[in-house]
């Protein structure tokens, strides 16, 4: 991701209730790409994105919905769209976390 390709990012008010596909939404509009291809299989660097970039989508997606904490440590173990969305249901749904890679 180049300076050139970054825009102003709206924050939007924290929603109650997760929704997969608005997380979706809020990763596409902050690639400015197509919802199309925001699939679970995707992953973040077939973006261009780099640790940063993705510590700052995520902190956009904890901004977005009450209730959910990404980790740095979390963040850094995420690397496709599917497992970021597995994640924050895990953190609705009674606590679960991320399983450590190492």
């Amino acid at each position: 991701m180049t300076v050139s390709n970054l825009g102003v990012i709206q924050r939007t008010a924290p929603q109650d209730a997760f929704d997969s596909d608005k997380v979706r939404t809020l990763i596409a509009d902050y690639l400015g790409i197509d919802n199309e291809r925001v699939t679970d299989e995707a992953r973040f660097s077939e973006f261009g994105m780099d640790r940063y970039d993705r510590l700052e989508l995520m902190i956009l997606i904890e901004d977005a919905f009450t209730g959910v904490e990404i980790t740095d440590h979390d963040a850094d173990q995420i690397e496709v769209i599917g497992d970021l969305i597995r994640h924050i249901e895990g953190d609705n749904e009674g606590g679960r976390k991320l399983i450590p890679l190492t």
